[in-house]
């Protein structure tokens, strides 16, 4: 008889996704994985087969995470104090706890990039619940609306409901990307940000690009805005800036350090959203986690 974590191991990294999606934080979907094997293994001797063992897992984990948004309520984590003083921001993001996911962890023939950009993670959170559960089970899954609506306890027209109006809520799919000009740009991008070269990233930048810095609510839109931002940072940093390659939400990424003499700290992460030839969105996670 296979053991536990033989039965499992085939669909614990899809799971970790699909908690991912759902919450929109990496540190939050290792919880919720643990959170439903545990139950799948308290409950595995009064599992009846009546669906396959990936479906009853994608049940627990589906439900697992309804209740911890549910519990928790999207409490905001705690506001980073920037070691300078920034100017005032554009507006404020409602969505403070968003994460960024590793390529490194997608299975490249599995996970298209649309299914988990950070504009349709982000897009998830701002959904009521189970719309996006919805969403995620039909529209990325693949599962049926009957079998959704077992899933999510509902019906099918219930279902189909909440689809028609999770997919009103999304933005027009991303345009097919040229990941040559796409890498060729996001280099320019870490040359002129590791250099302090605002100049050079505001002629990078779309006219209505932004930048966000989770889980700093702060949020500046267009050149401007972003380069003012930029450089009251650079005026208030001590140390250089360095920048390793390091991709996330199959976007070009970078891991940032800043060095001072031997010391060397890890500060998060930035994200890059490259549309055409420019940048339209610059998502600084501050985060080292």
């Amino acid at each position: 008889m296979q053991s536990f974590e033989e039965l499992t191991a085939p669909y614990r990294r899809e799971l970790h996704l699909h908690c991912y999606r759902m919450l929109g934080s990496f540190t939050d979907a290792d919880d919720l994985l643990q959170e439903t094997l545990l139950a799948a293994w308290r409950g595995l001797p009064d599992f009846d087969e009546r669906s396959s063992l990936r479906t009853w897992l994608y049940k627990i984990a589906t439900n697992r995470c309804l209740n911890a948004i549910r519990d928790s309520k999207r409490r905001p984590p705690p506001e980073p104090l920037p070691p300078f003083d920034p100017p005032e921001p554009t507006s404020h993001s409602d969505v403070t706890w968003l994460q960024p996911y590793p390529d490194a962890l997608l299975d490249d023939q599995l996970v298209k990039r649309e299914n988990i950009e950070l504009a349709f993670i982000t897009a998830l959170q701002r959904m009521p619940p189970r719309q996006a559960a919805a969403l995620i089970l039909v529209d990325v899954l693949d599962f049926s609306s009957k079998e959704a609506a077992d899933l999510l306890d509902t019906t099918p027209t219930a279902v189909k409901g909440a689809l028609q109006r999770a997919r009103a809520s999304l933005h027009t799919p991303p345009p097919p990307r040229d990941t040559e000009t796409e890498r060729k740009v996001a280099r320019r991008f870490a040359e002129a940000f590791a250099a302090d070269d605002i100049t050079t990233i505001k002629t990078l930048l779309t006219d209505d690009a932004w930048l966000a810095m989770p889980p700093a609510p702060h949020q500046y839109y267009g050149p401007p805005a972003i380069a003012a931002f930029l450089e009251a940072s650079a005026g208030g940093r001590n140390a250089t800036l360095e920048l390793e390659p390091a991709d996330a939400n199959r976007l070009p990424a970078y891991r940032c350090y800043f060095v001072n003499g031997s010391d060397r700290r890890d500060t998060g992460q930035v994200v890059l959203t490259v549309s055409g030839d420019r940048i339209s969105s610059i998502t600084r996670f501050l985060n080292p986690a």
